[in-house]
């Protein structure tokens, strides 16, 4: 793949979920070619923005991060990224027996990495932290990223786009869950002392 189906998920996905399809890329390729690179992309640029932007409430001064502690902190949701793609794909491919999906080949970390591209894309926004303006972005990244769920599942699964859908929905419904579970064990890491550090 690699970075070439990029371009095509946002401007033609259906012609371009086929293609991902015929390709049966390995895991490690994926991760290699594809998201340990654009996961990069939200990362970096959040620790740009909270190290040398900054981010104001209102009126109120300009709060920054240490690098440290920005650092520490961008890393950490770096790698919850990549963890991530990999356990909602495993989800994946563990529900494709109950939607009668006759593929054999597992191809769920696939479509999780691939559906995420306009979230690592857009997650470029984090280098200004206005926090309206990331808001409005944020939606918009993950609108569409539903939507490539909803279009490609049914393509690389091979089933009807109504068994595709409810597949689309289960799916859709575990991340909304390990969500809520990431921002918990966020709450946890932060009372353990390792919460943001803030240049006085």
């Amino acid at each position: 793949m690699s970075l070439s189906h990029t371009v095509g998920l946002l401007t033609h996905p259906d012609e371009e979920w086929e293609a991902i399809r015929n390709e049966s890329e390995s895991v490690s390729k994926l991760y290699f070619g594809h998201i340990l690179l654009l996961a990069l992309i939200p990362a970096a640029a959040a620790f740009y923005g909270t190290t040398q932007v900054g981010w104001q409430v209102g009126g109120s001064q300009v709060i920054k991060l240490t690098m440290g502690s920005a650092l520490q902190l961008c890393a950490l949701a770096y790698f919850a990224m990549l963890a991530g793609i990999y356990i909602i794909g495993k989800f994946i491919d563990f529900f494709a027996a109950t939607y009668d999906v006759k593929e054999t080949t597992p191809r769920g970390v696939t479509l999780a990495a691939y559906t995420a591209t306009p979230i690592f894309l857009l997650g470029v926004i984090a280098v200004y932290p206005n926090i309206w303006v990331n808001m409005a972005v944020g939606i918009a990244a993950i609108a569409y990223a539903v939507y490539l769920l909803y279009q490609g599942l049914p393509i690389l699964m091979k089933i009807p786009e109504e068994r595709g859908f409810m597949f689309a929905s289960s799916v859709l419904t575990v991340g909304l869950v390990m969500f809520v579970g990431l921002l918990a064990i966020s709450v946890v890491i932060w009372s353990m002392g390792i919460g943001p550090q803030y240049v006085s």
